[in-house]
C-alpha cells in the first residue's frame, strides 16, 4: 500500500509541474462580461457557476443567457440583470462547473447503440469480463435480461460487445467452439473492442456463408484452425465487416432506429452535443435520414460515408457541402463528407506498420506487418476525386505505413488542385512518425488522435504491440502542438465508451491502466485537452463559429460537471461526473446516483451470477442452475427441494 500511495504521489507531482502554470494562468483571469444584445430579453439564465469558456478572449464567467437557443450574455450577474424578466428561467449552478457542450472528433453513433443494447463484454472498469468464462456467462444472463430479450426478438442473433483479448487471462480470442457453448440453435457474435474482429458461432458463420478459411477476401482475413481450411470463428477486417453486413440485415427497421437513438443517448450521457457517425454504408445512411425525416435530433449528428457508399453525397438532401458556406443540419442531422479506411486495429495487430510488430500475432512470423484495406490506386482515386469535388475526408490510419500511403495521395492531389480550405483529417495516427508531422502542416491536415490508448492498451502496445520506444509515442499530442498544428481527442465509440472525461484524463496524464505514465512527454495541459473536445473539433467540422465555446451567437450547448477539470488533480479527471448536458439550451441528460448495474455484475461471494440463474452447489464446488443440475443428476423437479437436498447432504 505505502508503495502505491508513493507512486501516486509521483505521478501527481510530475502531472501537477506539466500543468501548473496552467491552472494559475486560468484561476487569476478577471470576468470581463460582454456586450450583451440588448433588445433581447432571456429565455434561461444560468447563474452562480463556474463558467470555462474555452474563448482565450474571455475564459471566465460566472452568468450565461440564453435567447431561442443562442447565447447572447456570457459575464457576471450584474450585467445580465437587464436581460432577465420575470418569464425568464432562473438556473442556479450552484458553484457547479459549465464548460461548451463537447463535440465529437470521431465516434460511430450506430455502432454505439449495438454496444449499449447488446451484451457488455468489456473488461474493468467499464465491464467484468476478464475471462472466457466471465465472457460465457454474461451473454447468458443477458439473453435473459428484458433487454437481451428484445434485442433478440428484434434481430434474431446474440451479440455481445467488447470482449478484449489484451486483457482476457487466457490472452487469445475465442472460437466457434467457446460461443456453441452459448446457443447451437441461434447465431452467436461477439465484437472485439476494437470494432475491427468478431468471432462467430457455427450458425452465425452458416448465416455468413463462410465455410473454408483459404477465401481469399481483399482487406480480411478468415482464421483457421490447426487443420489449415476450417474457420476458427474468429474473422478480420473486411471478412468481419462482411459478415456483420448479415447480422445489420436481419434488424428489424423499426428496432434500428431504436439503436439509433440509444447510440445518441450513450454520447448525451457523456456531455456530447455533437456525435459523429464516422463511417456510414449504405444501410447505416438509411437508418439516420429514416430517424432525422420529419423530426428534430437530440444532438447534431455529422454523418461521414464510406467511399463505397460515396453516390450519397450526390443524392442525399442531407448532405451539406464543405465550407462555412454549406454548412447546415436538417433536423440535427448532416451528411459531412467522406471516409476511408486504410488499415486495422493496432491492439488487434492488423493495423499496417512500416517496422514489425514486437511481438506478431499468432500465427505470423517476426516480419509481420499487419496489412493495407485499401489498395494504393484506390487512396489515390478517392483522394482525388474528393479534392475535384471540394470534399472533406477523413481517413483511418492507425499503422504509420498507411499515414504514408494517405500523404502520399493527398500530395498528388494539393499538386492538382491546390490546398484550400478542406480541412482534411487524419482519424486515429496511433503509430504517427515524428517525421509525418511536419507533412501534416505542410498539407494543412487534422490529426485526430487517440490518447485513451494510453489508459486501455498502454502496457499491451508497450509488452507485445510496439515495443517500449514505440509505444511511448503513440498519439503524439505535444509534438503536434508544437509543430504548430491544433489536434482533436476522439474515443471511438464503440471501441471505448464515450467517455469524455476519460478521454480528457487519458489526453492530460497518459496514465496507463497500471498506472505507468505512457510518454509524458506527450502530455498537454488540461486546458489543451478541454479544446481538443470542444473548440478544436468544432473547427474539424467547420463548425467554430457555431459550436465548441461559451461565446454570444453560438448555439446554448452546455455540459455541467461535478468538478472543474482545471485546478481537481490531474489524476482525478477521470471520475468528474456529466452532471448535465445541454443542447440547444434544452437539458437532454441528467445524471442520476443510482446507476444500471452491469448484466451479469451480480455476483456473489462465490462468483456465481445471480441474475443468469446460477447459486453456489458446495457438493459440487460449482456456480450451478438449479434446472440444469436436477437434469444431469436425475433429480426430481426443482420445486421439490432435491437439488438443494443433493447439494447440502454431499457437503457435509
Amino acid at each position: 500500500m505505502k508503495k502505491l500511495f508513493f507512486v501516486k504521489i509521483l505521478l501527481l507531482a510530475a502531472i501537477a509541474t506539466l500543468i501548473g502554470c496552467d491552472v494559475s494562468e486560468q484561476a487569476d483571469v478577471v470576468i470581463k462580461p460582454t456586450a450583451a444584445l440588448q433588445t433581447e430579453m432571456a429565455d434561461t439564465v444560468y447563474f452562480n457557476g463556474k463558467v470555462i469558456t474555452v474563448n482565450d478572449k474571455q475564459p471566465k464567467a460566472t452568468v450565461v443567457a440564453v435567447k431561442d437557443g443562442k447565447i447572447i450574455y456570457v459575464g457576471d450577474i450584474r450585467g445580465s440583470k437587464p436581460l432577465t424578466a420575470a418569464t425568464t428561467k432562473q438556473v442556479d449552478l450552484a458553484g457547479k462547473t459549465m464548460v461548451p457542450g463537447f463535440v465529437d472528433a470521431h465516434g460511430h453513433v450506430v455502432n454505439a447503440g449495438i454496444q449499449a443494447a447488446s451484451a457488455n463484454l468489456l473488461p474493468m472498469p467499464d465491464g467484468n469480463v476478464n475471462n472466457f468464462k466471465e465472457l460465457v456467462d454474461t451473454i447468458s444472463a443477458w439473453k435473459e435480461s428484458e433487454g437481451g430479450k428484445t434485442f433478440i426478438d428484434n434481430t434474431g442473433w446474440l451479440v455481445g460487445f467488447g470482449f478484449d483479448d489484451s486483457q482476457l487471462s487466457e490472452k487469445l480470442f475465442p472460437t466457434v467452439e467457446t460461443l456453441n457453448a452459448i446457443s447451437n440453435d441461434k447465431p452467436v457474435m461477439i465484437i472485439h473492442q476494437s470494432g475491427h474482429f468478431g468471432v462467430f458461432n457455427q450458425q452465425a458463420l452458416n448465416k455468413a456463408g463462410i465455410d473454408d478459411c483459404t477465401k481469399k477476401i481483399p482487406g480480411g482475413v478468415i482464421r483457421c484452425k490447426a487443420d489449415g481450411v476450417t474457420p476458427s470463428g474468429v474473422l478480420e477486417e473486411n471478412a468481419f465487416f462482411s459478415a456483420l453486413a448479415i447480422f445489420e440485415a436481419n434488424v428489424d427497421d423499426t428496432y434500428n432506429l431504436d439503436l439509433f437513438s440509444m447510440g445518441m443517448q450513450s454520447f448525451a450521457r457523456f456531455g456530447y452535443t455533437t456525435a459523429q457517425e464516422g463511417r456510414a454504408f449504405a444501410p447505416t445512411l438509411e437508418v439516420a435520414e429514416a430517424k432525422a425525416n420529419g423530426m428534430k435530433l437530440p444532438i447534431d449528428v455529422a454523418v461521414y460515408v464510406d467511399y463505397t457508399s460515396k453516390d450519397a453525397l450526390k443524392t442525399s438532401e442531407y448532405y451539406s457541402g464543405s465550407g462555412y458556406d454549406g454548412i447546415a443540419y436538417t433536423n440535427g442531422l448532416r451528411i459531412a463528407g467522406l471516409k476511408l479506411t486504410l488499415d486495422g486495429s493496432p491492439q488487434g495487430k492488423t493495423a499496417w506498420l512500416s517496422k514489425p510488430y514486437f511481438v506478431p500475432p499468432v500465427g505470423q512470423d517476426a516480419s509481420y506487418l499487419g496489412y493495407p484495406a485499401m489498395t494504393q490506386e484506390q487512396v489515390e482515386t478517392e483522394i482525388m476525386d474528393a479534392y475535384a469535388e471540394n470534399r472533406q475526408v477523413l481517413a483511418h490510419c492507425n499503422g504509420d505505413a498507411a499515414i504514408d500511403r494517405y500523404l502520399n495521395a493527398i500530395e498528388k492531389a494539393v499538386e492538382k488542385h491546390g490546398l484550400k480550405d478542406r480541412r482534411i483529417v487524419l482519424i486515429h495516427g496511433q503509430t504517427l512518425r515524428k517525421d509525418q508531422i511536419g507533412r501534416l502542416k505542410t498539407l494543412n491536415i487534422i490529426p485526430s488522435l487517440f490518447p485513451m490508448h494510453t489508459f486501455y492498451w498502454g502496457e499491451w502496445h508497450k509488452t507485445s504491440v510496439l515495443g517500449p520506444e514505440r509505444a511511448a509515442y503513440i498519439s503524439p499530442t505535444r509534438d503536434v502542438l508544437d509543430a504548430g498544428l491544433i489536434f482533436t481527442s476522439h474515443h471511438d465509440a464503440p471501441v471505448a465508451l464515450p467517455d469524455s472525461m476519460r478521454v480528457l484524463s487519458s489526453t492530460v496524464t497518459r496514465v496507463t491502466r497500471s498506472g505507468e505514465i505512457l510518454g509524458p512527454d506527450q502530455r498537454v495541459t488540461p486546458y489543451e485537452g478541454l479544446k481538443a473536445i470542444t473548440i478544436w473539433p468544432a473547427y474539424q467540422h467547420y463548425e467554430e463559429k457555431q459550436k465548441g465555446s461559451i461565446e454570444v451567437g453560438k448555439q446554448a450547448d452546455f455540459v455541467i460537471l461535478s468538478a472543474n477539470p482545471l485546478t481537481v488533480d490531474p489524476l482525478t479527471i477521470a471520475d468528474i461526473k456529466v452532471l448535465k448536458t445541454i443542447n440547444d439550451d434544452k437539458v437532454i441528460f441528467t445524471y442520476k446516483e443510482e446507476t444500471p448495474k452491469v448484466v451479469g455484475g451480480d455476483r456473489d461471494e462465490h462468483g456465481c451470477i445471480g441474475s443468469a440463474g446460477y447459486q453456489w452447489c458446495a457438493s459440487t464446488s460449482q456456480c450451478v442452475r438449479p434446472w440444469e443440475l436436477a437434469k444431469t443428476q436425475n433429480l426430481s423437479d426443482v420445486s421439490t427441494g432435491s437439488v438443494a437436498a443433493f447439494c447440502d447432504a454431499k457437503s457435509l
